[in-house]
């Protein structure tokens, strides 16, 4: 099951949903044409953008997203979203997705 956060409101996983049908990416406008997300442009690009303020979502100029690596993770219920974590092996929230990748010896 996937971990959402406070913050999110109930198109978040459409979009994000979206983004990683698109190879990735996208716009609002691009989301808001595809007719998958019955809100308008405006709206979508307020998700977009908190989505990328909590690193879900990458702003790449120009109006346009991409799928983070968190945000991909989220999509496969290995990220939790509240705590800004990956998940652990044992159903709890792990390291810190600054942490990730990082091998102290």
């Amino acid at each position: 099951m996937r971990r959402s956060g406070s913050w999110m409101s109930v198109w978040d996983d459409r979009i994000l949903e979206w983004m990683k049908e698109n190879d990735g990416s996208g716009t609002p406008k691009e989301l808001k044409e595809s007719g998958l997300i019955r809100i308008s442009q405006t709206h979508i690009a307020r998700r977009c953008k908190t989505l990328a303020e909590n690193g879900l979502l990458q702003h790449v100029g120009h109006g346009a997203y991409i799928l983070s690596e968190e945000g991909e993770a989220y999509l496969e219920e290995e990220y939790d979203a509240e705590e800004h974590a990956y998940i652990n092996n044992n159903g709890g929230a792990g390291a810190s997705a600054g942490d990730q990748g990082t091998n102290d010896v």
